[in-house]
């Protein structure tokens, strides 16, 4: 899977299709999934262009790395899921197909609010 300049990702990331905006800043940006499968259930995606988390980890800055861990954690403290202000969450990347990823641009899901259950079913 290549990185798709069309993907919806990348055209949120250019403003050409609207987001529920959590958090932005020169790393990532954060919004509320459009399709919650938790109460909720926000996506936090890197500004550059990564397919997957193979990608990022292999062709990334170290700052874009820092970026998306800390942007991570903002954003789950924004939500009031963190260990710090609330009971946790679980972040999930997706990694290519078999992986059940279906947007070729890096994202992880944070699901919290409620128990989140099995990690796998």
């Amino acid at each position: 899977m290549g990185y798709d300049d069309n993907n919806i990702f990348a055209k949120i990331l250019r403003n050409e299709i609207p987001c529920n905006k959590i958090y932005e800043d020169e790393f990532v940006l954060s919004f509320h999934d459009i399709n919650p499968q938790k109460k909720i259930h926000a996506l936090v995606i890197p500004k550059g262009k990564y397919v997957d988390l193979d990608d990022f980890s292999q062709n990334a800055s170290k700052d874009e790395m820092a970026g998306l861990l800390k942007g991570i954690n903002t954003v789950a403290k924004i939500l009031n899921i963190s260990v710090d202000t609330g009971n946790g969450y679980r972040a999930l990347a997706n990694i290519s197909e078999d992986g059940g990823q279906e947007v070729p641009h890096l994202h992880f899901h944070l699901f919290g609010g409620e128990k989140v259950g099995k990690m796998v079913s």
